[in-house]
């Protein structure tokens, strides 16, 4: 076997070896060197045994892991997996098992912890992908709208509808040539996610004798699924806020046997039970009962209590995660090879942007949705009635024409047909506007959109203000200060401070008023586990469906202006100096073992209905703690000119140089080059 590890100046990973076997042991091998901690608590945390070493603050995440049986199916899906692609995989896993020792020598984290490497299953990166994106879809939503719907009437299920971003989403555009100065597409965005430390992307270069590719990876996962460019061809995906899991209301009853029974459309039915032992470390151990029925695994309650709640996915249904189109986007040469594969694609479904050399272009939907009945989308169904089962059909995947530019920013469009929430049109419309600015454009250029922080989404809240009157003098001239306000959410601008300042007021104001009253937080039956909580949180909920409470007639109690003109007065009687956004507005990246840098973590521009889309939690906080997770520009011309970024760097490994070498670039909103040159990069020897 022939491989060799390369670094840019950044010490990014270009591996390049005799076969494309070979190269995903190299791949997984450099991820267990580069990432082991990180990688480590991934495979933990998709079996549910993170608690053991982290302690019993982990307890609720592992629970759900068991209950939503996240192992068992990325074993199911591995076995399902054609030869080839398992045999790649299973590759990547070797590699992984032959780098683990290593990278641990080197991460603190696990003399820390006491955590010593664990051994890699071959369907252990279809487990990491399941644990990663099992909430991706947002579908404890339907607890919240049930409970909205419940408390306040089915007519207001849909209240606090944010088309908003409450979870996850991303940018995406594609510039045809007509409007570049090449005459070759780009194709540039940021995916949002959790900023989290280590980075969920890692850059990285997979290059053997079959193909060539640059790209962002998931550690733990092998090939490049999201953002790929191969030299001729390119491709980029956004969430598409597509609707795919069901929550079903189950009726379960013990038998004399010690079985459970669950009460489906034919009658009481068999359910498969089990007891598994979540072990704790510094706590004693935790029992949990697994019950499965015939529509997925109870998630909520179980046998015996008032509420019980089983989870249907597509990935437990069908046995597929769509994992055989990796290796298939690694050999594509133009926008159709990349059509197909993501023809394989199933969860999560994205908005899918590709382009070619040769002029070919491509905008779809990929993945997965189950036809069934409109309510599924909206909250709990009766697991025993027949009209909420699947019809054993998937709805068509929608695709479009590009006409000059493409943008995707997860809002109501292409994938309208496939889900119920979407992204406020703001992002869209704004990356839509910036690039009409121009018919030349270049791949440096695209920094300037991603980092555009106009917040189209203040208009709602300072249209009441601008009619308010009777302030006092000091609240006077706070109105006066903002509506003069250029709506820039930019780091250094005390104005943007000063608007989430009344922003937050205004938030917990309505969320404390008598006609949420049956909505006080926290929303949530006692059988709810914790994991679920964040959804269910009112003063969240109101942060990020503001506009629509400031504009809906389906709360005619609440005196929009009255409460705009108190929290004006409120942040005005504060008399506090001045403060930069940023100086409120920090970075908050998740990390397992918490552990900021010296002098805490930096201030960040933006905010969530920015392009630049940091956000934070009005009413809440205002630490980011979601954000650009990666910055790329693909470049159709020459794939030299490409650009990327991350938010830390390429080295999951704290003290290393290239640790958290990034974060000055990407906080600067600037990008690093694309290396493509072996002769510019530097050989390792092992």
């Amino acid at each position: 076997m022939s491989t060799e590890v390369f670094r840019d100046a950044w010490g990014i990973p270009h591996l390049r070896a005799a076969t494309a076997h070979d190269l995903a042991f190299a791949q997984g091998r450099n991820a267990a060197t580069d990432r082991a901690w990180q990688i480590e608590v991934e495979r933990h945390r998709s079996q549910g045994t993170t608690a053991a070493f982290l302690g019993p603050d982990a307890v609720g995440w592992d629970v759900f892991a068991r209950r939503s049986r996240l192992d068992d199916t990325a074993r199911r899906c591995f076995r399902a997996l054609d030869a080839d692609t398992a045999a790649w995989i299973t590759r990547y896993v070797d590699g992984v098992n032959a780098g683990l020792a290593e990278g641990a020598r080197r991460a603190p984290e696990f003399a820390a912890t006491g955590l010593a490497p664990g051994a890699w299953q071959p369907w252990t990166p279809l487990g990491i992908w399941l644990s990663t994106h099992i909430l991706f879809a947002g579908f404890p939503t339907k607890l919240w709208r049930e409970e909205v719907a419940r408390r306040l009437g089915d007519e207001a299920i849909t209240l606090f509808a944010t088309d908003g971003p409450g979870t996850a989403g991303s940018n995406g555009w594609l510039v045809t040539g007509e409007r570049t100065a090449t005459g070759a597409a780009l194709i540039a965005g940021d995916p949002h996610r959790f900023i989290e430390d280590p980075g969920v992307y890692q850059q990285v270069r997979l290059a053997c004798p079959e193909f060539d590719v640059v790209g962002l990876a998931v550690p733990g996962i092998p090939g490049i699924a999201h953002f790929g460019h191969t030299s001729t061809v390119a491709w980029a995906i956004t969430n598409a806020m597509a609707d795919y899991q069901d929550l079903y209301r189950e009726r379960l009853r013990r038998t004399p046997d010690g079985g459970v029974e669950a009460l489906g459309p034919d009658g009481w039915r068999p359910a498969a039970v089990r007891t598994e032992t979540v072990e704790v470390a510094g706590g004693e151990p935790v029992e949990t009962e697994v019950v499965e029925t015939e529509r997925g695994p109870v998630v909520i309650g179980g046998p015996g209590e008032d509420l019980a709640v089983s989870l249907r996915c597509p990935t437990r249904v069908y046995e597929d995660l769509g994992f055989a189109a990796l290796p298939a986007l690694l050999r594509a040469r133009t926008v159709d090879d990349v059509d197909r594969a993501f023809e394989r694609w199933v969860e999560p479904v994205n908005v899918v942007q590709a382009a070619d050399t040769e002029g070919g272009l491509l905008h779809r939907v990929a993945g997965r949705v189950p036809l069934r009945h409109r309510d599924n989308g909206l909250r709990v169904v009766p697991a025993w009635e027949a009209a909420y089962t699947w019809r054993g059909e998937d709805l068509p995947m929608p695709r479009a024409d590009v006409d000059g530019v493409a943008v995707m920013a997860n809002q109501r469009g292409l994938a309208a047909p496939l889900g119920v929430e979407f992204a406020p049109p703001y992002r869209a419309d704004r990356i839509g506007q910036l690039l009409g600015g121009s018919k030349a454009w270049t791949a440096g250029e695209m920094a300037g959109v991603h980092t555009d922080t106009h917040l189209a989404s203040a208009r709602p809240l300072l249209e009441l203000l601008a009619g308010l009157e009777g302030l006092g003098d000091r609240a006077e001239r706070l109105r006066e200060r903002l509506l003069r306000w250029d709506r820039r959410m930019e780091a250094d601008s005390t104005d943007a401070t000063v608007y989430a300042a009344v922003r937050t007021e205004v938030v917990r104001r309505i969320a404390a008023h008598p006609e949420l009253a049956a909505l006080t937080e926290p929303v949530a039956d006692p059988a709810y586990p914790g994991v679920f909580l964040p959804w269910l949180a009112l003063t969240g909920r109101v942060g990020f469906a503001l506009e629509t409470l400031l504009t809906t007639g389906l709360l005619p109690g609440i005196d929009r202006p009255a409460v705009v003109a108190a929290a004006v007065e409120a942040v005005a009687a504060t008399d506090v100096a001045p403060v930069a956004w940023g100086d409120v507005h920090r970075l908050a990246p998740w990390q397992a073992l918490p552990s900021a840098p010296p002098g805490g973590w930096p201030g960040v521009a933006g905010d969530h209905d920015c392009v630049l889309s940091t956000s934070s939690v009005p009413g809440v906080t205002d630490l980011c703690a979601r954000g650009p997770a990666a910055r790329y520009v693909w470049d159709l011309a020459r794939r030299e000119d490409s650009l990327w970024v991350v938010p830390l760097g390429a080295s999951g490994v704290p003290g290393d140089a290239h640790h958290r070498d990034q974060l000055p670039v990407w906080l600067r909103g600037e990008l690093v080059p694309v290396t493509t040159d072996w002769n510019r990069l530097t050989k390792e020897s092992r």
